[in-house]
């Protein structure tokens, strides 16, 4: 195992994606009660998830499923009124929340090969998400939580990546250091903030969009060649082709 005893993973954009299906029917359904288009984008959700905190919400931010899934009810309700749709608006906005769309993931082709590899090695697993608590569910829902003994979500250590205090909540939770740890993440600002305590961190470029990080892989097989091939030594990557360096 060498110098390394524990690997951290983000969880969106890393080991999983989410579900084209569910997005559709959600977005099929508001569109149909409302006879309007609906804005998927991340600015309109973040919309209404502050208008939610504002509006002195009891469970906000929430420490549990159950708080999160009235949170989000709420949301639902703020979405209704805004596109319009006043008619069984508690029933319609249970129904969509009982569906769980936040929940529904998938792992990307290469995840479950790679966290094979590292559990029949002995390292230590650990998700490290800037999440509700519902993090430790969705990862059973699509069959990987099996592989991970920590999972530490930013609505429950009160900070979120790349603030030291999540990634060290996530240390302290597997009982090693920064040094030991391996950490790759999607988001350059995240992978950045764990490599500056110490991990050998790693961007997770599936899109071939950051050609300039030096610590960047292609996909999850990229942390399997650094600890067959760097010998623990952490040094920009060079090859991302994934034929020589498969990442």
């Amino acid at each position: 195992m060498g110098r390394y005893k524990a690997v951290f993973f983000d969880r969106d954009g890393t080991l999983v994606r989410g579900d084209p299906e569910w997005t559709r029917f959600r977005d099929e359904h508001l569109e149909q009660w409302s006879g309007r288009k609906f804005d998927s984008s991340y600015d309109y959700f973040m919309k209404f998830f502050e208008k939610v905190e504002r509006g002195g919400f009891p469970f906000a931010p929430y420490k549990t499923v159950d708080q999160e899934m009235d949170f989000f009810r709420q949301w639902y309700l703020y979405v209704f009124e805004d596109m319009g749709i006043t008619e069984k608006t508690a029933e319609r906005a249970d129904m969509l929340v009982e569906k769980l769309w936040y929940l529904k993931k998938h792992p990307y082709p290469e995840t479950v090969e790679v966290l094979e590899y590292f559990r029949g090695k002995g390292y230590k697993m650990g998700v490290i998400s800037d999440s509700t608590p519902s993090l430790e569910m969705t990862l059973e829902a699509c069959g990987l939580h099996r592989y991970f003994t920590s999972f530490t979500a930013s609505s429950l250590v009160g900070a979120e990546k790349p603030d030291p205090a999540i990634f060290r909540a996530a240390l302290e939770a597997q009982g090693v250091t920064a040094e030991e740890s391996i950490y790759v993440d999607d988001y350059p600002p995240e992978a950045e903030g764990a490599r500056k305590l110490g991990f050998a961190s790693f961007l997770l470029d599936r899109q071939g969009i950051h050609p300039e990080d030096p610590f960047t892989i292609s996909n999850l097989r990229g942390l399997v060649n650094f600890v067959e091939r760097q010998g623990g030594i952490l040094r920009p990557l060079t090859n991302r082709t994934g034929q020589n360096y498969p990442g």
